[in-house]
């Protein structure tokens, strides 16, 4: 009887860990890595700019992950306000729902002071072309659209670390 209880009470507390978890798929994590090349999209920001990937081309920039509803997130999304406030003109920070509307994500953006622009992006064809689970996530992308560095849930980047990416000089192509 007590083993029973034991591995009952060992499954609801799975379940609970499970349900609150910013990970939430089934599948192992698969994703682009350093060295890989960024996939071809485009979004709309909240603010009416289209951000493509094209238009990063000649930028470092960071492409951010995320969902409100993740408490990961929401520790993290004020991490990349800091930076995008402190950032290089020239630097380009591109925001990105997985899986959330427009509604939820204004509302946290108020609440948490939030200025940076974001693309709510109801499900997740974006997303699907980097990863396939876990945020938030972060791919550092240099000025030729290669990815440098890529970060996720575990093992976040600080902000120093971030803006230490976008600070360092475009290598010159001569």
């Amino acid at each position: 009887m007590r083993n029973r209880i034991k591995t009952l009470l060992s499954a609801v507390v799975i379940c609970m860990l499970a349900a609150v978890s910013c990970v939430t798929d089934d599948d192992k994590a698969t994703s682009l890595e350093a060295g890989d090349a960024v996939p071809v999209f485009s979004v709309t920001m909240n603010d009416g700019a289209v951000v493509t990937t094209e238009s990063l081309r000649g930028h470092r920039s960071l492409i951010v992950f995320f969902n409100t509803g993740c408490a990961d997130c929401r520790r993290e999304l004020p991490v990349i306000q800091k930076v995008y406030e402190k950032a290089p003109a020239d630097a380009r920070i591109v925001c990105i729902a997985r899986e959330e509307n427009e509604a939820p994500i204004a509302a946290f953006w108020k609440s948490a002071g939030l200025t940076m622009p974001y693309s709510a992006q109801p499900d997740r064809k974006v997303y699907s072309l980097f990863a396939s689970s876990i945020i938030p996530r972060i791919y550092a992308v240099d000025e030729n659209l290669t990815i440098m560095d890529a970060f996720s849930d575990k093992g976040m980047p600080t902000e120093t670390i971030l803006l230490g990416f976008l600070e360092k000089e475009v290598p010159d192509s001569k």
